[in-house]
């Protein structure tokens, strides 16, 4: 096997390498049959899981700006594939955080080096059926641990995880966080979703009839919110409006590049351009600490950004960008994305308002 240098800085010439890599495999992965093996073993290789984890756990210590700008990259490249990295690095750092001897041992390095997938189950916690009186994942505590019933409504990868981190609720409305691995009986999920884009993703959900986890696979909890006491995760809330904009980056790149020989396109593509720039150093900002930063604010910002550089892109590309295959559509349908993952009520209550009074009329 040839060797691959690793990824130990997000401007390394060895990024470079394999953002045109993952670019390159992007077009091909479209559905569910399409789960991206390939991208997901590159970046195993280049180091990529290891960004997220300190270096006493076999990581390299990224700081949380560093990460996002990783996350830029790679979602500039493939989105689909660095939005499954997300939930899969959700995993891998909750395993972190959580300290447990046990799982961290059996578990970390080979999810760390790309050996093993793992994936969240923990939507039903925090936007997702929050409103149903009786919760979708229900844990039943036994003299050993626990027993699961029920099941994870967004689980992306759900048919390829070999260990699920899922939250689950006890009859006295107390949480777990616990490590599943997929092998347990009682298990099913399902092939993936097929959704309007990202299908490749393979979201979809996972059902667990009387599934037996032991003790020694508890995260987190019992407790009011397993998610939010966990320590040493910092930068999820801004990892969606990462995605956004990096999507961005590749629709503003691309109506720059058209607009170098067309220039009726040059006003909108450096209008554009500055957009991402600031709303960029907005997020550096925020990732760093600095408490002025509006994360919801910056996630509306980068959920208009998608949508309005991506149909700028299309635009310009003209009737070749709306023939399937061509990477403007596909920018496209995946802006759609934004507006309804991890979207809460605040911020589409904000999109809703733009949509429908014109603020130029």
């Amino acid at each position: 096997m040839q060797h691959l240098p690793p990824v130990l800085t997000p401007t390394s010439a060895s990024m470079d390498d394999l953002c045109d890599e993952l670019s390159r495999l992007a077009d091909t992965i479209t559905d569910v049959t399409d789960w991206p093996s390939e991208s997901l073993r590159l970046c195993g290789q280049r180091g990529v899981y290891r960004w997220f984890l300190p270096e006493d756990l076999g990581g390299y210590g990224w700081s949380a700006s560093d990460q996002i700008r990783g996350y830029l990259r790679l979602s500039q490249a493939d989105l689909t594939t660095t939005f499954v990295i997300t939930q899969y690095m959700g995993a891998v750092r909750r395993i972190a955080a959580s300290r447990n001897t046990a799982v961290i041992e059996s578990w970390l390095e080979k999810l760390a080096s790309g050996q093993q997938f793992s994936t969240v189950g923990i939507s039903h916690l925090t936007t997702s059926r929050r409103h149903l009186t009786r919760p979708v994942l229900r844990a039943e505590h036994t003299a050993d641990g626990y027993i699961l019933d029920g099941l994870a409504p967004w689980v992306t990868g759900a048919p390829h995880a070999d260990l699920y981190i899922v939250g689950a609720t006890l009859p006295n409305s107390q949480q777990v966080l616990l490590a599943v691995p997929s092998s347990l009986a009682g298990i099913q999920a399902g092939p993936g979703h097929e959704l309007v884009a990202l299908s490749a993703s393979c979201t979809d959900q996972v059902s667990f009839d009387s599934v037996h986890v032991h003790q020694s696979m508890l995260l987190n909890g019992p407790g009011e919110n397993v998610l939010k006491s966990a320590t040493g995760i910092r930068t999820g809330g801004l990892q969606t409006s990462t995605l956004a904009i990096g999507l961005g980056q590749a629709a503003v790149h691309f109506l720059s590049s058209e607009a170098s020989n067309r220039h009726d396109l040059q006003a909108a593509a450096n209008e554009l351009q500055q957009e991402v720039d600031a709303l960029t150093q907005r997020l550096l900002n925020a990732s760093e600490g600095e408490t002025d930063c509006d994360t919801s604010e910056i996630r509306t910002a980068a959920n208009r950004l998608a949508l309005r550089s991506t149909q700028a892109a299309l635009t310009a590309a003209k009737g070749a960008g709306f023939v399937k295959g061509h990477p403007v559509g596909r920018w496209c349908r995946e802006a759609l994305f934004f507006l309804v993952w991890s979207c809460p009520q605040p911020i589409a209550q904000a999109h809703l308002c733009e949509l429908a009074f014109d603020t130029h009329s």
